[in-house]
């Protein structure tokens, strides 16, 4: 099952992402990647997960930006055991190909029948006649009053339009925010398709990925590198809402919401998390924040989890690093935990210059290179750097001496 990756000072872009059925070989074993259906888990499966996680893998959970739960750790004979336990519990279809196709991202705070929640069910029934899409593409469900995705990797958008947005917050049922004021945006263009209903905004939607591919998509490879004029019956005319804010940790209408410093938490924190009966269910999010459902939600400190919206290790970038990763040739999680809260401005640590964890520039980042760090600022982790070859205590001297960058 494991590919082995010979680790060089240029990584290898693997051009896919992993799945369940089709894990990924890192430095530490398998990479299984769940998608929870409609973004939510139910209590049970949560559980469930957890367990799977110690007793398939290391125990580690992470929360991806495109609100994906996975498992690290997992060799080659303990995967069919997982896979077996997590197709029972309803966290992976059977059926591999389903896998395949594009992943729906919704925004976390939906509620039964509003727009959000029926446009995914109507599109759930209609993944069939999408055409077959390459294997980083994904749709955002994001047809709440107020947007909340479009910081999110997505390449075909369905949104609430900006008269929408008005309307819906002028209504006072789910009934009528449900209808019209939606729009159907491909990414990379500011504005986007209107439709009256869920059901219209499904069908515009189908036939842009239809388009995508007719029209040379599939050698850009995403939406938002297709040059192609969008055709005649899809006209972007029509601008999205004001978008709103991210959770804020803490109390919720429904729960509450945690946070999972760099993005990832062990199964025992999030254990602890849903134990208490009262959590009926968890929301995933593309911002490393969980939405526990349920009244019990509330509480003490979770060990393990974030429960304070300043705390930077919310903000700041880090992938895995050595040696979980084996494209990268530094640890880079211990160096992210000394730097948190002392570096003014945005941080990412990196592994490799392949930059998983972040494709923007950053004001700071530091990229591992044979075993050192690369310096850079107001760059990405394959920007031009300042100073090289450092070493973890080299990093903090840098900046110590240059204390315009950091907060002392």
């Amino acid at each position: 099952m494991m590919d082995k990756v010979d680790k060089t000072d240029k990584p290898q872009i693997k051009g896919w992402c992993p799945g369940a059925w089709r894990p990924m070989a890192t430095g530490d074993g398998l990479l299984v990647r769940v998608r929870p259906r409609l973004g939510r888990l139910t209590r049970g499966q949560m559980l469930a997960l957890c367990a799977a996680a110690e007793t398939y893998g290391s125990g580690l959970i992470e929360l991806t930006s495109r609100a994906n739960l996975q498992l690290r750790g997992v060799s080659d004979a303990s995967w069919p055991g997982l896979m077996e336990a997590l197709v029972e519990q309803g966290l992976v279809d059977p059926d591999p190909q389903v896998e395949r196709r594009p992943q729906r991202l919704l925004a976390p705070d939906w509620q039964a029948g509003d727009a959000t929640h029926e446009t995914a069910c109507l599109l759930e029934a209609r993944l069939n006649e999408l055409p077959a899409l390459p294997d980083k593409m994904g749709i955002a469900i994001d047809a709440g009053e107020a947007p909340r995705l479009g910081d999110v990797s997505a390449d075909l958008r369905i949104e609430r339009a900006a008269s929408g947005g008005l309307q819906a917050r002028a209504s006072g049922n789910l009934q009528a925010r449900a209808l019209g004021g939606l729009l159907v945006r491909a990414d990379g263009r500011a504005l986007g398709t209107p439709v009256d209903s869920p059901a219209a905004a499904v069908e515009e939607l189908i036939r842009l990925a239809h388009w995508f591919v007719a029209s040379g998509g599939r050698e850009a490879g995403r939406m938002r590198r297709h040059t192609a004029p969008l055709p005649p019956w899809a006209p972007a005319v029509t601008p999205p809402a004001e978008p709103g804010a991210r959770l804020a940790l803490g109390e919720h209408a429904r729960g509450r919401v945690v946070g999972l410093a760099f993005g990832r938490a062990s199964a025992a924190a999030l254990r602890a998390a849903v134990a208490p009966d009262s959590v009926s269910a968890v929301r995933v999010t593309p911002w490393r924040r969980l939405l526990l459902e349920g009244e019990g939600a509330s509480g003490a400190a979770i060990a393990g989890l974030l429960d304070d919206d300043r705390d930077p290790r919310l903000a700041m970038q880090a992938c895995p690093g050595a040696p979980h990763c084996e494209q990268a040739s530094v640890e880079t999680l211990a160096l992210a935990e000394r730097l948190s809260g002392r570096v003014a401005g945005s941080v990412h640590v990196s592994g490799c210059a392949k930059g998983c964890a972040c494709q923007q520039p950053t004001d700071l980042c530091l990229t591992g290179r044979n075993g050192r760090f690369d310096l850079i600022k107001g760059g990405r982790a394959d920007g031009v750097p300042l100073a090289t070859g450092l070493t973890e205590s080299d990093v903090i001297e840098h900046l110590e001496k240059n204390s315009d960058a950091l907060r002392l």
